[in-house]
């Protein structure tokens, strides 16, 4: 009598589970590898800290204040209802200084987020970042729909002030792919697998449990008091 176990269609099910699940962690593997290179030599936008996550820094000199990571990607509606319910207040703690800010740009969602980010980073060699960003989340089309395109870009910085060829040019040439890269590295790093995620003081705020509770991201109040540590 044989003491191996037949190969019934129990087993061939079994096998072929584990053999599967070892692809995906293997591509999860070069996935990540792949997604957490840097590049030290990118050209970087003005404003932006290695140190802080490659992100677009505001009050980064201030200390004693609260630090606040914002990370998103400018096709995600969830991340333009952010904007939208907590825009103003963020752009008056940068304008009181009671808070240093930071901007991470990603761009999972595909090219037209590459676009996006590219384009914002070319803002901010403008002084125009917050400017440009509340416009783009305002006008926000439709993801990957071909709308997000250079000249729908500058017309938009045109639209919030910016009108020198040297935006034109960093729009149309994506002069900061390389840093849109790095950004994306460091959300990696981060663990940020959503957007928006969004940080104080290095702790995640609270997210939302169901349509009555709508965590730190979108009560006004209870985002002033994360922020605040009220």
């Amino acid at each position: 009598m044989s003491s191996k176990t037949p190969k019934g269609p129990d087993n061939v099910t079994r096998n072929l589970v584990i053999g599967m699940v070892a692809l995906v962690v293997a591509v999860g593997a070069i996935f990540s590898v792949i997604s957490n290179r840097e590049n030290t030599s990118a050209a970087l936008p003005s404003s932006v800290s290695q140190e802080d996550g490659y992100g677009i820094v505001f009050n980064g000199d201030l200390t004693g204040v609260p630090v606040i990571d914002i990370w998103e990607d400018f096709q995600c509606p969830v991340c333009a209802r952010f904007e939208q319910t907590n825009g103003d207040y963020i752009e008056k703690l940068i304008e009181e200084k009671k808070a240093k800010v930071v901007f991470h740009t990603l761009s999972f969602l595909g090219p037209e987020s590459v676009l996006a980010a590219n384009a914002a980073a070319c803002s901010s060699d403008e002084n125009k970042f917050l400017g440009f960003h509340k416009a783009f989340y305002a006008n926000l089309p439709a993801e990957n729909s071909g709308a997000v395109t250079a000249d729908y870009l500058v017309a938009l910085g045109q639209g919030v002030g910016i009108t020198s060829d040297k935006f034109k040019s960093c729009v149309a040439n994506l002069d900061y792919n390389g840093w849109v890269n790095n950004v994306a590295a460091s959300g990696g790093e981060a663990n940020v697998n959503s957007t928006p995620t969004v940080f104080v003081n290095g702790k995640e705020i609270r997210r939302a449990t169901s349509g009555a509770d709508l965590g730190d991201y979108f009560d006004p109040a209870a985002f002033a008091r994360a922020v605040e540590g009220k």
